[in-house]
């Protein structure tokens, strides 16, 4: 059976399980803390070691860098490495931490995408966290059943972080995505704006289906994209009638209007004016 250390006063709780059976994965301790402003500390450590912030701030030096870290952001800090992390003066942090090690630490870290390149992560359920490390708390007696749950719960704090990474990486590849829908979908215009395309055949043209496409648009320019294509020929006729004598129909045409009585209703929707009025402005 395991035996632990435990104590805890008005701004620390501490927990220590002495007996660290397993090889792939153990924890070494675990606490959360309520710092002192500019509370400090340098110690080099042998194991891994996560803290995330519940509250407050301050920074952690790491390798040349200082990170400037808030609530909801936590660090890693990897075996036998020189680091610094200090409370802010005015709004000094409060952050639980876990330590832990075993031949596969750093490799169920590589599943939340922490490593000695990427130290600083953010995390906004931190419910999830704070519950895990605060279960090892409630475990402090010696049996076998808190032995194994204590375990478990390791697992489960690391994979609470793999979650978040793995949530954050569909998101951002998603936004990757959209913003390159929105440039294939604009360029399709610029080339193909003089022909009398429609919104169907751009969402075609880049493989995605109409609402999404509109979705697209609203979100990134706050328009549809029948608005956008709209105004980008519109644009394109005030040009011509500002900078030629070309006859409208022939304007009309040009921006893939073949019907010049469509394409002066639409113009006046934008413009205030007739094209024929437009152009005697100039």
């Amino acid at each position: 059976m395991g035996e632990y250390k435990y104590f805890q006063n008005e701004t620390v709780t501490y927990f220590e399980p002495l007996n660290k059976q397993s090889f792939d994965l153990f924890l070494c301790f675990c606490g959360i803390e309520a710092c002192p402003p500019r509370y400090s500390y340098d110690k080099v450590r042998s194991q891994y070691l996560i803290h995330y912030i519940l509250d407050g701030e301050g920074i952690y030096k790491v390798n040349d860098t200082t990170y400037h870290l808030k609530k909801n952001q936590g660090f890693l800090i990897t075996p036998e490495t020189q680091h610094y992390y200090q409370a802010d003066e005015q709004n000094p942090w409060t952050y639980i931490w876990i330590g832990f090690n075993g031949v596969k630490a750093a490799h169920y870290l590589n599943y939340a995408n922490l490593n000695k390149q990427n130290l600083i992560f953010e995390c906004q359920d931190s419910a999830s966290l704070y519950n895990c490390v605060k279960k090892m708390f409630e475990l402090n007696a010696d049996t076998p059943s808190n032995e194994l749950e204590i375990q478990s719960l390791l697992y489960l704090f690391l994979s609470k972080l793999a979650s978040n990474n793995a949530n954050i990486d569909l998101k951002h590849r998603s936004k990757v995505a959209a913003e390159g829908y929105l440039e294939q979908s604009i360029e399709f215009i610029n080339n193909y704006y003089m022909k009398p395309i429609k919104i169907n055949d751009i969402a075609s043209y880049i493989g995605v289906n109409r609402s999404y496409l509109t979705s697209i648009f609203k979100q990134k320019l706050n328009i549809s994209p029948q608005e956008f294509l709209m105004n980008f020929r519109m644009e394109k006729a005030s040009h011509q009638l500002m900078n030629s004598n070309q006859p409208i129909n022939e304007i009309a045409k040009s921006v893939g209007y073949p019907d010049p009585f469509a394409f002066s209703k639409v113009f006046r929707k934008i413009y205030g004016k007739s094209p024929k009025q437009y152009r005697e402005t100039k």
